[in-house]
């Protein structure tokens, strides 16, 4: 592995056990991980039991420099105009952040949400609505961390601009991260999302290094920890989430190769959800794509 490749991981399955991550991980050669600590389709959290917690623990010693992220529930929307889903998904992230905790992973990757999403909206209502969301959200984040204390992240994820789906934009993020406040309030940035957000074509190393010093100066690039690495299967600005094995979709090689050459993102942990080319999920024919791109 040359010297300046980062470490290239990705989203594996804990069917059978949380500690069975690792063995999947080391099949496909991944260097970091990421996991659903509980079900994804459900509020309720199931916590490890500490005879699972143990296996996971010594599985992740034995497996040596492997970095962890959880991914949230999917149902999660901190920023919802509605109560009860609002408080849903604070139990969900705090039970998820806790399971962060116990096993020692470095933080939790969230869906930062969306607000009302109606075209009979007027334009004044909309803005409204959105900065109703954006104060939910951060409320929301807030509760989640002074409830739950320690040193696991928790990691908002760019979206892809959908709907009423707030955070595509590095002026955004920025904003909710300096209205939560914390040490602890991180960002993933997700290459597909950015794509489809229409904030990023990768179509030339310079646009590259202008957007990430967008990024650098709205969030810190510090504050960027890792980076979802996801080929889209739909176009620039096309607000939809699709993703698509690396160099098979619409950033395609050229695009990542362009990134790869970002150094900025050298210290950042990569981790793919991609379909995979059996459509079981990343392998390894992805991880060695990606990790050609360092070449």
């Amino acid at each position: 592995m040359a010297h300046d490749t980062p470490k290239i991981g990705a989203h594996v399955s804990t069917q059978g056990g949380l500690s069975n991550a690792f063995e999947n991980a080391k099949k496909i050669g991944a260097e970091a991980i990421q996991i659903f600590g509980s079900s994804p389709q459900q509020w309720a959290v199931r916590e490890p039991k500490p005879e699972d917690i143990e296996k996971f623990k010594t599985a992740h010693k034995k497996a040596g420099d492997i970095a962890v992220f959880l991914h949230a529930a999917y149902l999660v929307n901190l920023a919802s105009p509605n109560e009860v889903t609002r408080a849903n998904s604070i139990q969900s992230l705090i039970g998820h952040l806790k399971i962060c905790e116990t096993i020692g992973a470095k933080g939790l990757i969230f869906h930062i949400g969306s607000a009302v999403s109606s075209k009979a909206l007027a334009t004044e209502e909309q803005r409204a609505a959105k900065e109703q969301a954006i104060e939910f959200l951060v409320a929301g984040v807030k509760k989640v961390l002074e409830t739950l204390k320690g040193d696991s992240l928790i990691i908002l994820e760019n979206s892809s601009a959908g709907g009423a789906k707030l955070g595509a934009t590095p002026e955004e993020i920025g904003l909710i991260l300096n209205k939560i406040k914390s040490k602890r309030a991180k960002v993933c940035f997700d290459t597909a999302h950015a794509l489809e957000a229409g904030v990023i074509k990768y179509e030339q190393v310079k646009e590259i290094k202008n957007t990430f010093d967008e990024w650098d100066k709205e969030i810190g690039l510090e504050n960027i920890v890792a980076i979802h690495a996801n080929d889209s299967k739909t176009p620039f600005a096309s607000h939809n989430d699709r993703h698509e094995n690396i160099g098979e979709g619409c950033i395609n090689l050229a695009g990542f190769k362009n990134l790869a050459k970002e150094y900025r993102l050298k210290d950042k942990v990569w981790l793919l959800e991609v379909p995979g080319f059996d459509n079981l999920g990343p392998d390894k024919k992805n991880i060695d794509i990606l990790k050609s791109c360092f070449g």
